[in-house]
Order: structure tokens, then sequence, then C-alpha cells
């Protein structure tokens, strides 16, 4: 599967906001990036939805600039897509944004990336046995709680986020038969405790 050919982070601006934070519009360019290019058809299908549906969000993303034609996969009429970067970052000034429509949006993008990660989890405990021992013994389902500072929390993101990125030059060839797609989720957020 090809990968995004930008692998930086694409950073949310309030424009780039508006373009993205649509459920629908989120679960097209996770599925780019997880299965690589693929046509509106195919994208129906693998989501449940109408392939005039996908069409248009795909030309929105396209507008954004989140994903753009891979014409090397095309036969015929078919227009395939891809993703063009490997994630993005959320700008925590998007939180205080003047517009009240991108702090919505703002709002909208981080429920949904909430509630994909939700997902990901209960797909994965629905799937455990599919799995082999070696790979159930190698996941995480942790939670810890510290009393930080926001400097000491940023801090620790910092170094989670770096030391994940460690692993990408690390990767396996595509050709590993032991080699999978793993999925990290870090999520730091102060909690009321009175």
């Amino acid at each position: 599967m090809p990968e995004p050919q930008d692998h930086t982070p694409r950073v949310l601006d309030a424009r780039s906001l508006r373009g993205l934070a649509h459920p629908l519009r989120m679960q097209l360019l996770r599925a780019l990036r997880q299965h690589g290019p693929a046509t509106a058809s195919i994208l129906a299908e693998r989501l449940g939805e109408s392939s005039g549906a996908t069409s248009y969000h795909l030309r929105q993303l396209a507008e954004y600039g989140f994903v753009e034609d891979a014409p090397e996969h095309g036969r015929g009429r078919e227009r395939w897509w891809r993703s063009v970067h490997m994630g993005v970052q959320f700008d925590d000034s998007l939180h205080n944004h003047p517009d009240p429509a991108v702090r919505g949006a703002a709002d909208l993008f981080l429920h949904e990336v909430a509630n994909t990660h939700t997902r990901e989890v209960a797909t994965y405990l629905g799937t455990t046995g599919d799995w082999s021992d070696e790979w159930n013994r190698s996941t995480d389902l942790s939670d810890m709680t510290l009393r930080l500072t926001p400097q000491l929390a940023l801090d620790l993101i910092t170094k989670m986020h770096a030391l994940v990125d460690s692993y990408r030059a690390k990767a396996p060839d595509d050709g590993d038969p032991a080699a999978e797609t793993v999925r990290v989720h870090t999520h730091v957020f102060p909690i009321q405790t009175d």
C-alpha cells in the first residue's frame, strides 16, 4: 500500500479545518491513509455510503488540499484519489477563534477524532480472537493518572510523540510477514477530581 506523499502532518488552520470537519470527509481521508488510493465507488462500498456522496466529499477534500488525483491508478474514466499528508495537527488556537463557525468546526473535528479512537479500540477488542497470541500480548490499553502543570503535560506529549516518531525509522519492510499496521492513540487532558 503506497503511503501519502508527504510524511509531515498538515497543521490545520481555520480554512482547512472548515473543509475537513465533516464526519464523512474525515472517514474518507482516514480510509485513503490506511488503505491507499481508491475511487469514490470503492470508498462508498467500504464506508457504506453512496458513490455520489463520496465523490462530492472527495472533491471538497481536494479543494482544501487534503487529497489529490492518483492518475497512475486510473483505468479509463475512473478517478482515483490519494491522501496528500500522513496526518493532521490540530492548532489549539482554533478553540479560541473569533468566528463561532470555526470554534464549532473545531469541536466537531475533535469529537469525531475521539469517536474514531473509541471505534478503533472497540473493533480491536471485538477481533482479539483473530490475532495471534504474540500480537495480543503486544497490545496496550493502559490509563494512568499524573499530577502535572501545563508545561509538564506539554513536555510529556512532546516526548511521547518523539518516541512514536522514532519507530517510523525502524519500520520493517513491506515483505515482513510478522509486521502489521498498528494504531497508537495518546490522550493527555486534565480532569476534575473534586
